[in-house]
């Protein structure tokens, strides 16, 4: 039996205190729930949308273990649009795997984007990232994921432990299914500092600041024997533009 390290959880009120201090912040689904003030049952309304994501076609190390949707949206204050629809791209300097592709996914279905908490959840995260990094608009990428296991092995970061080359990046638990592994492993960039702990709770938040934190995800395998899978919903927030885009001059 492995073992599980439990996360170094804070409060709905030290989120931006903890980044500050220490490069991440985990929170508790009853936690999530009163930052984003709303009902911890109300984030269910949600996990629908994870069980229609289509197949990654860009894996690189030939596996069939990721679906997944994208989309973009930004956030202005108490003000959230969605962006045109847009390839995701990522430099080979945060991505040594997929670096250097315009990958084009599939959006986030209308039913999830319309659903009330996922604009409330959006402006929660967006409101820390202005109190860190002051105020402005964020340039925000969703991604849906699910990690299966039917091949034996599922892979949540192929690419090993990096950074995504934005300002910070959330990683939400929707669910866990029949697996065992998925420890999330964050390190200082800057030095030997990290901590190990795995994300059980749906509705768990991991909030990294992208400049001084490397994350990964370790695999995920069968628990006895039947395949499964793990869901995550991952936001980056950008300021300036979206990766791939100037960000815009100045007037």
């Amino acid at each position: 039996m492995t073992a599980l390290f439990s996360p170094p959880l804070s409060d709905a009120r030290s989120v931006v205190d903890d980044v500050r201090a220490r490069g991440f912040a985990v929170l508790s689904p009853p936690a999530m729930a009163e930052a984003v003030q709303v009902r911890r049952q109300d984030f269910a309304c949600l996990e629908p949308g994870w069980d229609d994501l289509p197949p990654d076609a860009y894996l690189r190390d030939g596996g069939r273990y990721r679906s997944r949707r994208h989309s973009c949206f930004v956030v202005d204050g108490d003000q959230m649009r969605q962006a045109p629809h847009r390839a995701h791209w990522q430099s080979l300097d945060y991505n040594a795997l997929h670096g250097g592709m315009r990958r084009i996914f599939e959006p986030v279905a209308p039913d999830t984007v319309a659903a009330p908490v996922w604009p409330a959840l959006l402006r929660t995260l967006g409101r820390w990232c202005s109190a860190l990094a002051g105020e402005q608009p964020w340039f925000v990428e969703a991604h849906q994921f699910r990690i299966d296991t039917a091949d034996g092995i599922g892979r949540p970061t192929p690419e090993g432990a990096h950074r995504d080359g934005v300002d910070y990046v959330a990683v939400i638990l929707v669910s866990r299914h029949c697996i065992k592994g998925g420890e999330t492993r964050v390190f200082r960039a800057d030095g030997p500092d990290g901590q190990r702990f795995t994300l059980l709770e749906p509705w768990s938040l991991l909030l990294l600041d992208d400049a001084c934190m490397i994350h990964e995800t370790t695999p995920i395998q069968p628990l006895d024997g039947v395949a499964g899978h793990r869901d995550t919903l991952v936001l980056t927030f950008r300021a300036g533009a979206f990766q791939g885009e100037e960000a815009p001059a100045s007037a």
